[in-house]
């Protein structure tokens, strides 16, 4: 990549960062009061958030409804998470000051709990992903695991942000999960809780099943950290020998959207990787450059952890043909968030747009199909054995060996 293309790419992307993740810049000191700031949540929902008819309800009853209720901050809490809650979007949220710190500091690379990533489907709180090397992957959580309790408490009803800050606390303390697996008991779970440093690329072998060794392989567990692209590309440089490159974005729920769109540069040249359309119907494409870093083979695991960000990559080197997709179907979490952070250091998630893969298709809800669908088992986990990645490994092994066959 030239330096002019590389000085232009940062500026797009500098400039999406600043977009998405910090687009209200006021001075968290500046004086506001309780109910400024429930108002200034009112008008970044009614001006931003993607469904302009608000779920189907008329937002201006929201706009007065709290007029000399609110009294403190407390008050003013309460009423925008009430407010945020009528639109049935469990993306779109509200953050306390302490949240969003706390959200920041696994931005930068860190946090301070068991190292899941959970959310909201049908009423049910799920574990959407386990963080590589985290006290909550160690104990056994597993992708679509349904958690009934945290130390006892019923989760039923909770809030994504809610359960997040049961789950989370100091390092050496525990957390007691109530776990609720497909096709078996109820289960409980006692998991100290740690300092998690969030690297999001291992080029490590997997624990379970085998690599062959002519072809390389790369975890990638989170698009969290602002350091997950380059990490990723520090891997593709030493897989340069390999003949094909496996790329593991099972149960990875994903994370910064600039951070697919940089790995997918990575990997396709002169392609579209994805395109976003807001509440006006306005579509914004993105495309990659016209150099990458590797022509190998891919091959891509998912599953049912695989969310967002890893819907993206994944859903623009399928379109693209330039990878084959090998697992079970993805969450289905086609929607971007804007990060709104407001005077008195809380923030907003708003749902400001969908995504649309390549080919122009919506997977919100609907998840990413593998062009071949592999199941693994718990009784394969135990054997040691992986069949999703020994597909990856034959289809892989298959393609070297037609490119390379020389002509009769």
């Amino acid at each position: 990549m030239g330096l002019k293309q590389m000085l232009k790419r940062f500026s797009i992307f500098f400039v999406m960062f600043l977009l998405f993740c910090a687009t209200n810049m006021q001075n968290p000191a500046l004086a506001i009061t309780p109910q400024g700031l429930y108002d200034k949540a009112w008008k970044l929902i009614y001006t931003k958030y993607v469904d302009e008819t608000q779920n189907q309800q008329n937002w201006e009853r929201w706009r007065h409804k709290y007029d000399n209720v609110i009294k403190d901050e407390e008050d003013a809490y309460v009423a925008i998470g009430t407010m945020v809650d009528s639109l049935g979007d469990v993306y779109t949220k509200f953050l306390t000051p302490k949240e969003y710190k706390e959200e920041s500091e696994s931005i930068q690379g860190s946090l301070k709990g068991i190292g899941v990533q959970i959310g909201v489907r049908d009423g049910k709180l799920l574990i959407i992903a386990p963080l590589e090397d985290t006290p909550g992957e160690k104990a056994g959580l597993m992708s679509e695991d349904e958690i009934l309790e945290i130390d006892g408490k019923s989760t039923k009803g909770i809030t994504v942000d809610a359960a997040a800050d049961k789950i989370r606390g100091p390092e050496g303390t525990q957390v007691k999960l109530l776990i609720k697996r497909k096709g078996q008991e109820p289960k409980y779970y006692t998991i100290t809780r740690a300092n998690i440093e969030l690297k999001s690329v291992s080029t490590k072998p997997p624990k379970i099943g085998k690599v062959d060794d002519n072809l390389g392989y790369i975890r990638l567990s989170s698009f969290i950290s602002r350091n997950a692209a380059s990490e990723f590309q520090n891997a593709l440089n030493q897989m340069k020998d390999k003949d094909g490159i496996i790329i593991d974005l099972r149960s990875n729920p994903g994370g910064l959207l600039t951070n697919a769109i940089y790995i997918a540069d990575m990997l396709l040249e002169s392609k579209v990787i994805v395109s976003t359309v807001d509440r006006d119907g306005y579509k914004e494409t993105q495309n990659s450059l016209s150099q990458v870093s590797t022509t190998q083979p891919i091959a891509v695991l998912i599953n049912g952890g695989s969310a967002s960000a890893s819907e993206i990559l994944s859903g623009a080197l399928k379109d693209n043909n330039r990878a084959v997709i090998v697992g079970k179907k993805s969450f289905g979490k086609g929607l971007v968030q804007e990060i709104n952070k407001l005077p008195d250091g809380s923030a907003l998630h708003i749902t400001i747009q969908k995504y649309l893969t390549p080919n122009g298709t919506d997977i919100n809800k609907k998840g990413i199909i593998p062009d071949y669908v592999v199941d693994i088992t718990e009784a394969d986990i135990k054997a040691n054995k992986d069949p999703q990645l020994t597909k990856a490994c034959e289809i892989l092994l298959e393609q070297v060996h037609k490119n390379t066959k020389p002509a009769q």
